[in-house]
Order: C-alpha cells, then sequence, then structure tokens
C-alpha cells in the first residue's frame, strides 16, 4: 500500500468511522449480566451546528463512554436532535419571507408539511458534524426515523410519550392553564422562557409624574420609566417606613389622562431611595407589580394587544382583559370596595370599557408611540414634574431582539412545588451528585425559588396542546379528540348538534416539555421495554449550568 504524500485527516478519519460504524462498535450490549453504563445526551437543536461547546461537551461524553466500553460495561450513549419549537419556526419563515409569503398564506397544516420538508433537507448537519467528530454514539438506539440519527423529538413515539404525560399530569392536577404574566415577544407573537431573554443595560430615561389626591388636598410624584402603561395602573405605592408618605396611605389618587380613581398602598417592595420614593403599580405589565398586586388583591388591566399596541375599539375582538386575578386563582376574596372597583368595570359593554380605560387618541398605537404622546399630553396638563437620563436594564428577545413585554395571557402551567421538593431531596440524600460540588447551590437556589412552569407558545410549530374546547370554553384535555370527545358528552346531558363541536387549542407545548422527557421517551416509555429497566436512570448527565434555567 503506497502511502499518501500528504495527511488528509479527511479521508482518514471518514474511512475510520464508517468502518467503526459498520461493524457496530458503538452499539449497546445484548448481554443482560454486563453492568450498563449510559449518557444521554442533551438534544441539540435541529436547526444548529456544531460551535466549540459542543465539541468540549461531546468530548467528555466521547472520552467517558469509550472507558467504559473498553472495561466492559453495557454502554449507551443515546442521541437525537431536538425540534427546536421557535428557531425552527423562524427559519422556515425566513425562507418564506424570502419568497414573498408568510406562514398565513400557507395554512398551519401547510406550513407544517414545509417544515418537516426543511427538516428532511437541512436537519441531519449537526450529526455529520458529530460523526465528523469522532463521537461513539450510538446512533441506531430509538432511531425511529432509520436514518441512523438517533431519535427526534417531533417522531411519532417521541410524540406519543410527550401526549401521554401531558394527559397524566393534567388528569393529576398537575397541569392547569391560566392566566398570568410571561414574558412575551411581540413580533413572534409568542411566550418565550427566561433564558430566551437578554437583558442588558442600555441608555434610557425617568419620568416624575404628578398624580393629584383625589380629595384635593394635593398630590404625590410618581417615578416611572414606562409611562406607556400607567392607562392599567390600579395603585400608587409607598414604603411603609417612609414617613413622607404615612398620611396618604389609604387614600386615593386621581390617574392622570383617564381621570381613574385608584387608591394608596403601603408595601415593602417599594425603595424609598429610588426615584421620589412613590412608584405606579400595574400588576398586568410588570413582574414585581404583578407580585405587589397578589399580596394586595389589586385587578389587573392589561391594555396592550399581543402586538404591543394599546387595545383599540376597532381592534379588540373580545373583552379587553381587565381581570379579579386574585380572587380568582389565588383565594384572595376581596374587599366590598374592591369589588364595587371590579364592579365599575365588569359592567360595560366592550366599547364603552375600551373607551373608559383607553382613550380614543391612544388606541391602537404602539407602546412607544403611546409613550411619546402620552409625554406630550402630561407636559400639556401640567402633570410632567421631570424627564432625566437613567441606565436601566432592557430585556430583549434574544430570537428578534425586540423588547420584551411582560404580558397577561391564558397559558399552560406545569405546577413545580412537588417535582421542585423532590429535586431537592435526591441531591440533599447524595442520590444525585453534582461536579463541581459548589454547582448544586445554583441548583438548590433555582428549585427553592421556582415558579410555575409556562409550557404553552404561541406556534405551529411542536407537539400540539392535546385540548378541546366546546362552545361554552369548557376544555377537555385527551390523548386524542376521540378521547376529549368522550369527557365533553359526559358533561352534556344533551347531545343535540352543536353541543359537541370541539375546537383544539391552537397553542403547541414548550420544546424542553418534550426534551425534558427524553431519557425516559428515548428508551421506549409509555411502553414497559427491557432498556428502561437497564439503563434508567442514566449514569451521568454533561451538561452546562445554563440550561438549569431554561
Amino acid at each position: 500500500m503506497e502511502l499518501a504524500k500528504s495527511f488528509d485527516p479527511h479521508e482518514v478519519e471518514s474511512r475510520w468511522y464508517s468502518l467503526w460504524e459498520s461493524r457496530g462498535y458503538f452499539r449497546n450490549s445484548s448481554d443482560p449480566q454486563t453492568p450498563p453504563y449510559c449518557i444521554q445526551l442533551p438534544p441539540p437543536n435541529v436547526t444548529g451546528t456544531l460551535h466549540m461547546g459542543h465539541a468540549f461537551q461531546q468530548t467528555l461524553m466521547d472520552a467517558l463512554i469509550r472507558y467504559h466500553r473498553m472495561r466492559g460495561f453495557n454502554a449507551n450513549w443515546v442521541v437525537g436532535t431536538d425540534h427546536a419549537g421557535i428557531a425552527t419556526q423562524i427559519v422556515v419563515e425566513r425562507q418564506l419571507e424570502s419568497e414573498g409569503k408568510t406562514r398565513h398564506d400557507l395554512g398551519r397544516e401547510g406550513f407544517v408539511r414545509r417544515v418537516w420538508d426543511w427538516k428532511r433537507q437541512s436537519g441531519s448537519t449537526i450529526t455529520r458534524q458529530m460523526r465528523r467528530l469522532g463521537t461513539s454514539a450510538n446512533w441506531t438506539f430509538a432511531d425511529t426515523e432509520g436514518q441512523k440519527a438517533g431519535y427526534f423529538t417531533m417522531d411519532p413515539r417521541m410524540s406519543h410519550a410527550v401526549i401521554e404525560v401531558f394527559v397524566r399530569l393534567h388528569e393529576e392536577g398537575l397541569i392547569y392553564r391560566g392566566k398570568r404574566l410571561v414574558n412575551w415577544d411581540p413580533v413572534l407573537g409568542t411566550a418565550v422562557s427566561d433564558l430566551e431573554v437578554d437583558s442588558e443595560e442600555e441608555d434610557g430615561k425617568i419620568w416624575e409624574i404628578r398624580y393629584p389626591l383625589e380629595d384635593g388636598s394635593g398630590s404625590v410624584v410618581v417615578a416611572t420609566t414606562r409611562p406607556e402603561t400607567m392607562l392599567g395602573d390600579v395603585a400608587v405605592a409607598v414604603n411603609p417606613k417612609d414617613e413622607r408618605y404615612s398620611a396618604i396611605v389609604g387614600k386615593c389618587v386621581r390617574l392622570p389622562i383617564v381621570n381613574r380613581q385608584i387608591p394608596v398602598i403601603a408595601d415593602d417592595y417599594v425603595d424609598p431611595k429610588f426615584g421620589t420614593g412613590c412608584v405606579k403599580i400595574t400588576p398586568a405589565h410588570d413582574f414585581n407589580d404583578y407580585a405587589v398586586g397578589k399580596r394586595h388583591g389589586l385587578m389587573l388591566i392589561n391594555v396592550f394587544d399581543k402586538q404591543a399596541r394599546l387595545f383599540s375599539n376597532a381592534t379588540v375582538t373580545h373583552k379587553i382583559e381587565i381581570v379579579d386575578q386574585f380572587s380568582a386563582d389565588e383565594g384572595f376574596v376581596p374587599s366590598l370596595s374592591q369589588q364595587l372597583e371590579f364592579a365599575e368595570f365588569a359592567s360595560d359593554d366592550l366599547f364603552s370599557l375600551v373607551s373608559k380605560i383607553i382613550p380614543g387618541k391612544y388606541q391602537g398605537l404602539d407602546r412607544f408611540d403611546a409613550r411619546k404622546q402620552l409625554i406630550v399630553d402630561l407636559r400639556n396638563e401640567g402633570l410632567l414634574v421631570s424627564e432625566k437620563p437613567y441606565k436601566m436594564r432592557i430585556p430583549r428577545s434574544g430570537r428578534t431582539e425586540v423588547i420584551v413585554e411582560p404580558m397577561l395571557t391564558d397559558q399552560w402551567f406545569v405546577r413545580m412545588d412537588s417535582f421542585a421538593k423532590r429535586g431537592l431531596e435526591v441531591v440533599a440524600k447524595g442520590h444525585v451528585k453534582f461536579f463541581p460540588e459548589h454547582s448544586a447551590t445554583t441548583y438548590n437556589h433555582w428549585l427553592e425559588n421556582i415558579q410555575d412552569w409556562c409550557i404553552s407558545r404561541q406556534l405551529w410549530w411542536g407537539h400540539r396542546i392535546p385540548a378541546w374546547y366546546d362552545h361554552e370554553g369548557n376544555v377537555f384535555v385527551g390523548r386524542d379528540e376521540n378521547e376529549a370527545r368522550e369527557k365533553a358528552e359526559k358533561l352534556w346531558s344533551s347531545t343535540q348538534e352543536g353541543y359537541l363541536q370541539l375546537e383544539q387549542d391552537e397553542d403547541v407545548l414548550d420544546t424542553w416539555f418534550s426534551s425534558a422527557l427524553v431519557p425516559f421517551s428515548s428508551l421506549g416509555w409509555p411502553e414497559k421495554t427491557k432498556d428502561l429497566d437497564v439503563f434508567l436512570p442514566s449514569s451521568i448527565l454533561v451538561t452546562g449550568f445554563d440550561i438549569i434555567f431554561f
């Protein structure tokens, strides 16, 4: 055999890797007596390409799996790819944009077919790169597409597991639908996770606005960086220890521009040293204000539509979102005055309600155009005290770079308390160990302060939520429409035509709902398989700490 004059790594690497793979060197053993060693690859996005972080991570996994394989273990490195809901939808929508089309031109079914076409043509890039890297992955394990690429989280078998878990958790009361504040990307028109929000310091402004006291005895000056949300104000808050304002706690002020009456409340959240020590409370458009509203049983008034424009009579198609949220969902019983305050809005028809909350000149304005107009009008009315430069952290979507809007929307959630408690216990008892050990502190802090997980996304690509609605808005969760219909029939004593016209929920599940199930679904769950007995739990998980916060 004549040696080449120069070394060609591509030729050598591809030849040897093909040999290893064809001879089945990376497959797991069928010997039940062989001790198992299993690694689950955190599934990379099907849209992605390998970067140095992947290379480092997979080098560690490859070294571990080869070491245990050579020591005689039943080594199984389970791999696959994530359908990457938002990322994949963005890629395909950009393709359509270059053709002068939108996903709405194709319709939901047509768009989903287009995504599958893209996946078949371009979705194998990252698995080819993993082979080039030399990873000794078990490509044929959990390979339901027959492409020797492991699983794909939208495969029928994986999807079956996703639906099964959703239904079971819903039946156990661990999944529910509710109206809560979420990170909202007004460009994508969907909720996004905390990790998909990038907050960096930017130059902005802070405004001081005068709110007249209802009894005419004076006014308070409120500091805010977001005057465009003031139309949704439901209170003004001061610190209970701030003696400057102790005399006005319990009184009411008139909300500028709309002249609506709102109370002055005391709450420890307020920093007396920030601005004037007096802040507006807008629970439907600020996460901190949401917590204040929960403590005080305040209403939530959402003044923005899903494109972050102020609601208008022309565009709103359902009741403007004014919600007695905390009495409904949090067990709070409102006082008589609070009940009357809510009733003031509840009795209005749709259009008079919109006009009462949002004066006509602001209706339909983009949030930042509304900000400009409100500042002009406040200045003209003599209610703008000051406008100053101010550095602040601005939350931007990592996908579109648009400023994320805290938005009060209907979403699906997983109750996390019981899961968090169990997760803390297994680490405390040493059943799960972290390397380095100090990473456990980050993990514990996250679980000790966890909120219910928003698992719904307003997208077309992904696992569609298995919930159906009747004509009155009752929800029926089932493994398919027939099962949902059976549940609906139990509710209705009559089966007249129209009663059982069911519409499936438009939302899809957060990508991580399916990815979190991979250690189970890739081994055949919900069926009882030998692989589950052998390879669950995994021996080790190699990942970065940032994945915790997704």
